[in-house]
């Protein structure tokens, strides 16, 4: 909005010309985001506590976590607006891949809030029935393929994919690209949604991710940047960076409130929309296979449960963690709460500096 209403009057005023650059809009995202958490954390708080919608506990979790039980949930509904509304603040609304970010965002966002209204509202303890949240994850990667092969014209990169480490290497996917939309999207979103299970650690890894997202998008629409890095230059991909430093801003806000002991969870309102948006953003430039780097906690976390699934059946009832997903399994070894979500931020930030280096040994 800022951007379509005031840099048109640079020529009246220059110092409004500010607002053609990405990086000084992409600042001022992050500063609003964390302002609309803080201004508004406390009031939805206190509004989720009158509305009595408390977190229920699985009774085969760790034990420690039964104390949580009552801790007001849905708080994705405040990260959801402090990634929207900054978002349409600062960025160029006529950016196509921005308008597409803000779509994954809001339909992962409705698919957790409904889930979430299911199980704290109308106390069905499964939620959404599995199979339908499925469809709604599905649907929206369908849909993301299709507006994009619709809309790319004949652009060369249109089905391709960066591999990491190697130089002007890429795989063209074809008639293969709408399944590698819906898997990497649907993964996406379900990989952050296990990982929420701790205070502050599916926020404080998706903010790092999200970081990592806004330089690549930075770089990938910028002509020179791309050149000088052997990468494919996406011209619609910078604005990317606008929206990516709004969901830093509304993670780094939301820890706030949700930092050990939480005050707030985020839901599957949260959990779906930030995981939507990541595998949305991964795949609007180019970097699925690198979500899998920058995003190696989530793969870790997913990769957990689905192995404890398999051996558990092959083995005849044993089983290969203790409690999964992984961030359980550690509790269980005696690790503290703080203790699993710090390390595992390291090993967060580990992954993303193992990513982004890929970018200088291409």
């Amino acid at each position: 909005m800022f951007y379509h209403l005031l840099y048109p009057l640079h020529e009246y005023w220059s110092a409004l010309n500010v607002f053609k650059y990405i990086t000084f809009r992409s600042a001022y995202a992050t500063v609003t985001a964390l302002l609309i958490c803080f201004l508004l954390g406390n009031l939805v708080i206190r509004r989720l506590h009158a509305l009595q919608i408390g977190e229920e506990i699985r009774e085969d979790g760790p034990q420690s976590h039964q104390k949580k039980k009552g801790t007001p949930t849905m708080g994705g509904v405040l990260i959801l607006a402090a990634i929207v509304i900054p978002t349409l603040l600062w960025a160029d609304l006529t950016n196509r891949y921005v308008q597409l970010a803000l779509l994954g965002t809001v339909w992962m966002g409705t698919i957790g809030f409904i889930d979430d209204y299911l199980k704290v509202v109308k106390k069905r303890r499964k939620g959404m029935i599995g199979r339908f949240k499925l469809v709604g994850q599905i649907s929206f990667g369908l849909l993301l393929a299709i507006i994009l092969l619709k809309t790319g014209g004949s652009d060369p990169m249109l089905t391709k994919t960066s591999v990491p480490f190697l130089k002007d290497f890429f795989i063209n996917w074809g008639p293969f690209y709408i399944p590698l939309v819906i898997l990497v999207v649907t993964g996406a979103s379900n990989a952050v949604n296990l990982t929420d299970g701790l205070d502050g650690l599916a926020i404080g890894l998706s903010s790092l991710a999200f970081a990592a997202y806004a330089v690549l998008a930075y770089l990938s629409g910028h002509a020179a940047f791309a050149q000088y890095l052997h990468t494919p230059h996406l011209p619609l991909a910078g604005e990317l960076t606008v929206y990516c430093a709004a969901v830093v801003g509304a993670g780094l806000g939301f820890l706030w409130f949700n930092a050990h002991p939480a005050r707030v969870f985020m839901g599957d309102t949260g959990s779906l929309a930030l995981g939507g948006a990541l595998g949305t953003v991964a795949i609007l430039v180019k970097r699925e296979f690198l979500l899998v780097v920058l995003g190696g906690m989530f793969v870790a976390e997913a990769v957990s449960v689905m192995a404890q699934v398999v051996y558990f059946k092959r083995s005849g009832g044993k089983r290969l963690f203790r409690m999964a997903p992984l961030h359980h399994h550690f509790e269980l070894l005696g690790w503290s709460e703080t203790q699993v979500t710090v390390r595992f931020w390291i090993a967060g930030v580990l992954l993303l500096l193992l990513g982004m280096s890929s970018l200088k040994l291409q």
